[in-house]
């Protein structure tokens, strides 16, 4: 299967560059210079993954991700220059699965959009049950299904935050260090900005308290990570 990789960009050097080394790795490459061709294009051509940059003409990046983030979960690494501190952090916030911060490494960013499509594309998760219970009926997974409920409200969760819940769930009671979370939720088996769990745990717990406190069951355990509590 060749997954179809959108990146938005409005330097055409950092587009040609990543369009020549995507192509090369076999992905196919649409490529978009500003927020709106990249939204008709996001909703038109349904890629597999995008690569954001936050700094565009006529629709920024951040709405960009806000304005996918209403009806699609497709994955976007951003792409951010160094001085983006706040920028970045608002994106990973509004549903941004990852960045790189440019000058960036192509065999980096290579690496990341490999673990991306590989947890994205892996279907159901491996060797569960059909569905996973917790509490006296309150929260139902469904795997097969990717859903969430919680009595009969169904949460609107991300690939990214369902996976994520899922992995603090079936280890309830433990506690998970951030770099574990990144290897099992995000796929990399190389170091990564353990900011980027932070901001998906930090959405996560928001949604499961639209529908009540007592759902957010997530406790930060300082200096380490999180523990789904029981």
């Amino acid at each position: 299967m060749t997954h179809r990789i959108l990146v938005v960009d409005d330097e055409p050097a950092v587009t040609d560059l990543l369009a020549y080394n995507l192509r090369k790795a076999h992905y196919e490459v649409l490529v978009a210079a500003n927020g709106r061709e990249a939204l008709h294009l996001a909703r038109e051509a349904s890629p597999d993954l995008i690569l954001l940059d936050l700094m565009l003409p006529e629709v920024d990046g951040l709405d960009v991700c806000r304005e996918l983030r209403k009806t699609s979960s497709v994955p976007i690494i951003m792409i951010t220059a160094l001085g983006e501190e706040t920028d970045r952090i608002v994106g990973l916030e509004l549903g941004a699965d990852d960045y790189v911060s440019k000058p960036f490494s192509v065999r980096e960013l290579m690496a990341r959009i490999k673990a991306v499509l590989r947890r994205t594309q892996s279907g159901d998760i491996e060797n569960a049950p059909a569905a996973l219970l917790y509490g006296p009926g309150s929260m139902q997974m469904d795997l097969e299904g990717r859903t969430v409920t919680l009595g009969e409200t169904t949460l609107n969760l991300t690939r990214l935050e369902f996976d994520l819940l899922y992995h603090l769930l079936s280890n309830a009671g433990r506690v998970i260090t951030r770099e574990r979370l990144l290897e099992q939720v995000w796929g990399y088996d190389f170091a990564g900005d353990t900011r980027a769990v932070d901001s998906a745990i930090k959405r996560l717990r928001a949604k499961l308290r639209t529908v009540s406190a007592s759902a957010d069951a997530i406790e930060a355990v300082r200096g380490v990570g999180y523990r789904f509590n029981k």
